[in-house]
């Protein structure tokens, strides 16, 4: 669906390896919550579907695309005003790679599910408290995980 031009809309993405089953933080750079770890992601574009918009912020913080296994839309979360939509995915991988990091973003770390980096860009922060989203990553894990050691 394409996004209205009342609605405000960002997207954001964990990255998952199914060989390492650690996930993908970067390391954001001077502009807002500088020097917290994030997703990757940004604003959806008006004429974006937010899973375009992702592709998109993927190519543009990375430095490309890598071999996606699946997308898994994980959280919706929309304001109170009902004028902002934030969607959170995890991307799964097969395995591991190196970020090629624009000018948003200084470092990466691939990290396990127990074992965050600090301090959190607060909307991370934020999602990553919900029990109902960690249950979602852990269940996303482990089939994952589960489907590569068969």
């Amino acid at each position: 669906r394409l996004v209205s031009s009342y609605m405000n809309q960002s997207i954001g993405t964990i990255f998952f390896s199914k060989v390492t089953e650690r996930y993908l933080f970067l390391l954001r750079n001077k502009d807002s919550h500088g020097n917290t770890w994030a997703f990757v992601g940004g604003k959806v574009e008006n004429t974006e579907s937010p899973i375009q918009g992702l592709s998109r912020e993927i190519v543009e913080e990375i430095g490309f695309e890598p071999e996606i296994v699946k997308h898994i839309p994980i959280e919706k979360f929309t304001n109170k005003k009902k004028k902002f939509e934030y969607h959170t995915f995890i991307s799964v991988v097969e395995n591991e790679f190196v970020p090629i990091l624009n000018s948003e973003h200084k470092g990466y770390a691939w990290v396990s599910i127990e074992g965050w980096p600090k301090p959190l860009h607060p909307g991370v922060f934020s999602t990553l408290k919900i029990e109902e989203i960690m249950k979602k990553i852990e269940t996303v894990s482990k089939l994952f995980v589960s489907d590569y050691m068969a």
